[in-house]
């Protein structure tokens, strides 16, 4: 057998060993947001693939634009308009292969390593990741029941200000913030503003779960309070049509997508993932929605309902108005990182805090979705998670 050709030398110094894997269920499935397989819009989804290819098929022919389907953004920039209150167009945008290409393209056109980027004390771990990826020094500001606490988050610019640091911008989840599951106030998002206005930072805007209310009248967004241009914007289609579309869009200046744009690779996003989110959007995308927050809603109940039931007094919990997710606080000194994969192989997955967190804190926080299983797999997954961590004496009650 011949010899088998070494690439160690040719590995770039910014290469991570990082095989792709696969992906991992438990019997009850808690750890990753995906939505109700039930609720997905199969019958419309068929549809709009054959009206969209009927009028347009022709056209995958051709490479598609760019910067994504005209048609679908559009109707992305007439949507933002009239449910965010946002005064954008389809030149105002790029759409991506998710929002998560969208995070990732603009982190590495606003990121150097060493720059400190600003993000909620525990924050979606997909991307703290990519800032990790890119060399930033990510620096959480603390968060109360109504979102960033604004005296916090000048406190920990100054900081950083006097420290030499560059603060390049704060990345925020504003509308039921993963993992946390707050919706910021409108006076906090206000405050926010004002503060980092006065310091000359920028704000990200991650949006992608402002669809998801159930509960609670909808705050309008940070880009519409801003008239400077100093928010950037993202949304996903992936929470409300289907993950597997993959389909995301950016809202920037245009100065800052074109540097974002360079970042990214494969040409534009999907035309015929495009053709189909169009005419989805053009026909039940809306009564969609409604449907899937109305089951959204009593799985949320179950959860918490389920979560009184099986862990008492000791344990609390977030209970948000939308979204997805459930955080759960356990008592100081509970270790729930070092059980994780323990309670995986006993079939509950969940993440622990510490992922979240930019200085590895909260292991005694848990983050629990409710988006895929069905109300009576909820209640009976999260009893078996109160079995499971009181059998390996990780959780007393």
């Amino acid at each position: 057998m011949a010899e088998q050709f070494s690439y160690d030398s040719l590995f770039s110094a910014a290469s991570r060993e990082t095989p792709p894997g696969s992906v991992r269920h438990s019997k009850y499935d808690f750890a990753v947001a995906y939505p109700d397989p039930d609720n997905l819009p199969l019958d419309d989804l068929i549809e709009a693939v054959r009206t969209g290819f009927e009028r347009e098929g022709r056209d995958l022919a051709y490479y598609s634009s760019p910067s994504g389907d005209p048609e679908l953004r559009q109707l992305v920039a007439e949507k933002l308009q009239r449910e965010r209150n946002m005064k954008v167009t389809a030149d105002d945008m790029v759409l991506t292969s998710g929002s998560g290409e969208a995070i990732g393209i603009l982190i590495q056109a606003l990121t150097d390593p060493g720059d400190v980027v600003l993000v909620e004390e525990f924050v979606y771990l997909g991307t703290l990741n990519q800032m990790r990826r890119y060399g930033a020094d990510v620096v959480g500001v603390k968060c109360d029941d109504d979102g960033i606490i604004p005296e916090d988050l000048d406190k920990v610019i100054t900081e950083q200000l006097g420290k030499g640091k560059k603060v390049k911008y704060l990345y925020t989840i504003p509308a039921f913030q993963n993992p946390l599951g707050w919706t910021m106030s409108l006076e906090r998002r206000k405050q926010v503003l004002d503060i980092t206005g006065k310091h000359g930072v920028a704000v990200f805007e991650d949006d992608c779960y402002a669809d998801l209310r159930f509960e609670g009248e909808d705050v309008t967004s940070f880009h519409s309070l801003d008239d400077t241009g100093r928010v950037v914007y993202c949304g996903s289609f992936s929470k409300i049509i289907a993950p597997g579309m993959r389909m995301g869009y950016l809202v920037a200046p245009k100065p800052v997508i074109a540097r974002a744009w360079s970042f990214k690779s494969g040409g534009a996003v999907s035309q015929f993932t495009a053709l189909t989110i169009a005419e989805i959007m053009k026909g039940n995308l809306g009564q969609h929605i409604e449907i899937q927050n109305q089951a959204l809603q009593v799985k949320r109940d179950a959860m918490v309902s389920a979560l009184g039931e099986n862990f008492g007094s000791n344990v609390s919990w977030s209970v948000p108005k939308g979204g997805l997710y459930i955080w759960v606080k356990f008592p100081e000194g509970t270790d729930l990182a070092a059980v994780q994969e323990q309670v995986f192989e006993e079939g509950v997955s969940y993440y622990n805090g510490s992922q979240f967190s930019p200085t590895g804190e909260g292991s005694n926080y848990i983050r629990l979705c409710f988006g895929h299983p069905s109300p009576d797999t909820i209640r009976k997954g999260v009893a078996e998670l109160a079995r499971i961590l009181q059998k390996i004496g990780a959780f007393t009650g």
